[in-house]
């Protein structure tokens, strides 16, 4: 019987300069409907800051969880007993892997604001996903929880 406790939980949130652009972006909608009078550029100020605050909270959203014998990346889910060796990639290897060494075949979580990513080769013969990228900022805590349900 498989444990269902969780291992391992990040989520991927966009960075605080994002937000600051969040915030610009409200003032230049609101900038925009100034010359209409003050309750549109209100309106422009709320509407346009609200529209890229949804944006950016979206997108920074996404959660890498190892669980119940999976690797749940964003909506993808995935049996740890179809994996295989996971490689902790440093910033400049991660770099590499997203550009020039990437494969079109893989499955990618990536978030070119964090640096460091973990690769992990897919073992299941039927699937032909030859790894899977995902962007981490604590790869060696995600390979160390994979590796805590392959032995388990």
């Amino acid at each position: 019987m498989q444990s269902s406790a969780q291992l391992f939980e990040e989520r991927l949130t966009a960075p605080r300069s994002w937000w600051v652009i969040v915030a610009l972006l409200g003032v230049a909608g609101g900038l925009m409907l100034l010359p209409l009078g003050p309750l549109p550029m209100l309106g422009g100020l709320i509407g346009g800051g609200a529209l890229a605050a949804v944006a950016v909270s979206s997108y920074g959203s996404v959660r890498v969880r190892v669980v119940a014998g999976s690797l749940v990346v964003g909506d993808a889910r995935i049996p740890v007993a179809a994996l295989g060796a996971a490689e902790v990639l440093d910033a400049d290897e991660a770099r590499a892997w997203r550009t020039h060494k990437a494969d079109p075949r893989a499955y990618m979580l990536l978030r070119a604001y964090i640096p460091t990513a973990l690769r992990v080769a897919v073992t299941d013969p039927s699937d032909p996903t030859p790894y899977v990228y995902v962007s981490t900022r604590d790869p060696q805590g995600l390979a160390a929880a994979l590796d805590a349900v392959r032995s388990a």
